[in-house]
């Protein structure tokens, strides 16, 4: 019995400073906070991000229906004003996503009529995403195919599958009769 009660006791004077070194304890490190921080301004800005985007692209459908140039060209301000406001605590998040919306714009901006700015924003395109394409359901490329459209509507001739684009058989049939018919 006694022998219990030395052995509690010893237990109890052993765990003694552990129970108070809990209290002592210095303040938990800010390091973790500051990750929690960075992860809320990254969803934030996503989110921000995606809300802009959504409102681009009912712009985008809504000027598709009324068949309005001026609306397309709105729709590609809205689009690449998304991608601008991003930030850089969220530029690397979502690339695929970002990479789809930013697509949109330039395709709207040559459904608008501007030319120059689609290819101002192919050439933007390149540069946030480098090395890396968007490829439509046939396979063939979203860089190349927007490339031979620009192109041939410069007067420079389509870069069809002989120029080594990645562009559908459809849409080259269509630049080699543009080229052609300008040769006249």
């Amino acid at each position: 019995m006694i022998r219990r009660r030395m052995i509690r006791s010893a237990f109890a004077v052993a765990l003694l400073p552990c129970g108070l070194g809990g209290c002592l304890a210095p303040p938990p490190d800010l390091e973790g906070i500051g990750f929690r921080d960075a992860r809320y301004r990254e969803a934030q800005a996503m989110r921000d991000w995606r809300d802009c985007r959504d409102e681009g692209l009912a712009l985008e459908r809504e000027a598709g229906r009324a068949a309005a140039p001026a609306r397309h060209l709105v729709a590609a301000r809205v689009l690449e004003g998304c991608e601008s406001g991003l930030g850089p605590e969220a530029s690397a998040l979502a690339a695929e996503e970002r990479m789809r919306a930013y697509a949109v714009a330039i395709q709207a901006r040559l459904k608008g009529g501007d030319p120059a700015g689609a290819r101002a924003g192919l050439q933007r395109f390149r540069t946030a995403f480098p090395d890396r394409d968007l490829y439509f359901d046939d396979g063939t490329s979203f860089l190349d195919t927007l490339e031979s459209v620009l192109d041939a509507g410069a007067g420079a001739g389509a870069r069809g599958p002989d120029g080594g684009a990645n562009v559908g058989g459809g849409l080259t049939g269509e630049l080699r009769r543009l080229v052609r018919w300008r040769r006249g």
